[in-house]
């Protein structure tokens, strides 16, 4: 896998991926797009939260929704690296097994989310979930 990040202007940066994706990234407080660690945070909510759907698929839950909202807590001091963060996932779907739940939301942050494995070696994980009602 590779990338490459280019200087714009100021501290903008425009990343692309390999697969030709750009996004655009603000050091300076996230003015004019997400900083690069918000990048890092979404990527944590982004690949564990293919594990929870994969995995809530694999084992035939009717789930409709998953909606992983991270928070975090930072040094104070540079290098300002995470600490803490959080996953708490809200699925949603029909008559979903909460054991399945917890199990599947378990298993991204401690066995398959690798953005989470990378980012757990040296900071606390932790993870909540709940079952939204379909109304």
């Amino acid at each position: 896998m590779q990338a490459e990040v280019k200087w714009v202007d100021g501290f903008q940066f425009v990343g692309e991926s390999q697969s030709g994706h750009a996004v655009v990234m603000d050091g300076n407080g996230g003015k004019t797009g997400p900083s690069p660690m918000e990048m890092v945070l979404m990527a944590a909510g982004g690949c564990s939260s293919v594990d929870v759907i994969d995995g809530l698929q694999t084992a035939n839950q009717a789930v409709f929704g998953c909606v992983a909202k991270l928070t975090t807590e930072r040094r104070e001091t540079a290098p300002r690296v995470f600490t803490h963060i959080n996953i708490h996932f809200e699925v949603s779907g029909q008559d979903l097994d909460e054991n399945v739940v917890a199990n599947v939301a378990a298993n991204s942050l401690e066995k398959y989310c690798s953005v989470c494995l990378m980012l757990g070696a040296g900071i606390e994980m932790t993870h909540s979930w709940e079952i939204i009602a379909l109304r």
